[in-house]
């Protein structure tokens, strides 16, 4: 398989690691894929959750383990930040809103590798108001 694309919003807090585990804590209330009864921090150490993800996934945060710095090199099953440069190539005020993520989106997913995923903060009025996740799957 190739790995599939996907891409969804979570809530916004100003530590992007809260939101993050926010978000992934909202997504595991909505659907567990079958682990009940499980945390997020609990999956990752099932060698069964594991599997599923490297081979398939969710297409949604719950497919990463962790958020990693912006500056980081990518990582399987790891969250990256956007850095400021990477938001400004296409929403050069550095303050996205979601119209043009998601006009940008295209063009956002191409680069990310299989099990990598990226973040940014979205605006409204320019203030921040979500998080904008997105990704590909590891199949």
């Amino acid at each position: 398989m190739g790995g599939s694309g996907w891409a969804e919003t979570g809530p916004y807090q100003k530590d992007l690691g809260a939101a993050f585990r926010l978000a992934q804590a909202q997504e595991l209330a909505k659907d567990d894929h079958g682990f009940p009864g499980q945390s997020i921090r609990e999956l990752w150490r099932d060698e069964d959750w594991q599997e599923y993800i490297l081979t398939g996934g969710t297409g949604t945060v719950l497919d990463f383990y962790a958020l990693i710095d912006a500056e980081a090199d990518d990582d399987v099953a790891m969250m990256r930040p956007l850095t400021v440069d990477e938001v400004r190539s296409w929403a050069p005020n550095g303050r996205p809103t979601r119209a043009q993520w998601e006009d940008a989106l295209p063009q956002l997913l191409t680069p990310v590798g299989r099990g990598t995923g990226r973040c940014t903060v979205l605006y409204r009025a320019d203030e921040p108001a979500e998080i904008a996740y997105w990704g590909c799957t590891a199949d």
